[in-house]
C-alpha cells in the first residue's frame, strides 16, 4: 500500500491545505474518494488513517484533508495550534479548499496514473457532510455523494454560537474544546460570511438539486447531530439513501486518540455499507 502523508497545496486564502492519499500499486487507475472532516476535526483525527487503508485496500484511491483554517499547520497537523486560523475559518473557505482538492487531483499528471478523476465521491463527516452536499449541487464532476453524521442545517449553528450583538461589539466569540480545553475564536467575519453567502449555504436547496447517488448514513443515538437530521436530509432529496446505524454516536463508537488496530464496529459495519454503495 502507498500511503502518502501531509501534501501541501496552497489555498486561495493565504494557508496550504494537508493532504492524505491511500492506495494500492497495480497499474489500475481507481476511483477517487475524497474526505471531509467536520468542526473541530481533522484529517488524523481518532481511526481515518484507518479508514483510508480500508478503502484502498477495496481498491479505492483515498484522500483526506485539512481544511486550510482548520487551525492545524504543516508543522502541527493535528489538533489546533493556530487558533487565529481557525478563528477565521469559515464555510465558503472550505467549500474553496475543496473545489482546490478536486482541481489538484484533476490536474496532477501523476495521479492520472493511479486515479480515475472522472469516477470521484465526496464524504463529509457532520459539518463536513453540509459542505460535501452544496459542493455536489454546484459541482457536476461529482459522481456520489456519502454523508456520515452530517448536518442539515449551517443557518441555525451560524446564529446559536452566541449572542448577536454582543459577537458584533467585541468581534469574537469563544467555543470550548472539551477534548484540548482550548477556547476556540469564532470570529464575527464566520456570520458576516454566512449572510453574504446565505441562498448558497442552504444545504436543503442543495439537497433538493442532487441528481448522483446520494447515500445519507447517521447514528440513531447521535448526541451531537440529532438522528433527525439524517431524516430532513432523505426528505429533501426522495431518491436518497438513507442509512440508520443503531447503537452509534456521533464519532460511530470510535474516540481519539482511536489506539487500536481496528475499526470500530459500526465504523466497520459503515465504511463496508459506503464502499458497496459507490461500487454496487
Amino acid at each position: 500500500m502507498i500511503i502518502s502523508k501531509n501534501n501541501s497545496v496552497q489555498g486561495n486564502h493565504g494557508k496550504p491545505i494537508l493532504i492524505d492519499t491511500f492506495y494500492i500499486e497495480d497499474k489500475t487507475p481507481k476511483p477517487v474518494v475524497i474526505f471531509c472532516h467536520g468542526y473541530k476535526g481533522f484529517k488524523d483525527w481518532g481511526p481515518w488513517d484507518l479508514v483510508g487503508k480500508t478503502f484502498a485496500k477495496a481498491g479505492f484511491y483515498f484522500i483526506k484533508f485539512n481544511f486550510s483554517h482548520n487551525g492545524g499547520t504543516v508543522e502541527h497537523p493535528i489538533d489546533f495550534p493556530d487558533l487565529e486560523a481557525f478563528g477565521n475559518n469559515n464555510y465558503t473557505k472550505e467549500l474553496d479548499d475543496l473545489d482546490t482538492v478536486i482541481n489538484w487531483i484533476e490536474q496532477s499528471t501523476s495521479l492520472k496514473q493511479v486515479a480515475n478523476t472522472s469516477n470521484l465521491s465526496l464524504i463529509g463527516h457532520s459539518r463536513g457532510g453540509g459542505i460535501v452536499t452544496i459542493k455536489t449541487a454546484e459541482d457536476n464532476r461529482i459522481s456520489n455523494l456519502i454523508t456520515w453524521a452530517g448536518v442539515c442545517n449551517f443557518e441555525k449553528r451560524t446564529a446559536t454560537i452566541g449572542n448577536l450583538e454582543a459577537w458584533k461589539q467585541t468581534g469574537v466569540k469563544y467555543v470550548l474544546n472539551g477534548r484540548t480545553k482550548q477556547q476556540m475564536p469564532h470570529y464575527y467575519q464566520f456570520y458576516q460570511d454566512f449572510i453574504a453567502n446565505k441562498e448558497r449555504l442552504n444545504i436543503e436547496n442543495a439537497c433538493k438539486n442532487i441528481k448522483i447517488p446520494h447515500l445519507i448514513a447517521h447514528g440513531i443515538d447521535d448526541p451531537s447531530v440529532l438522528f433527525i437530521e439524517a431524516e430532513h436530509l432523505h426528505q429533501w432529496n426522495k431518491n436518497s439513501v438513507l442509512f440508520p446505524i443503531p447503537k452509534c454516536d456521533h464519532v460511530f463508537n470510535t474516540k481519539h486518540p482511536w489506539e487500536k488496530n481496528t475499526l470500530s464496529n459500526e465504523l466497520s459495519i459503515l465504511v463496508n455499507k459506503t464502499i458497496a454503495f459507490i461500487n454496487p
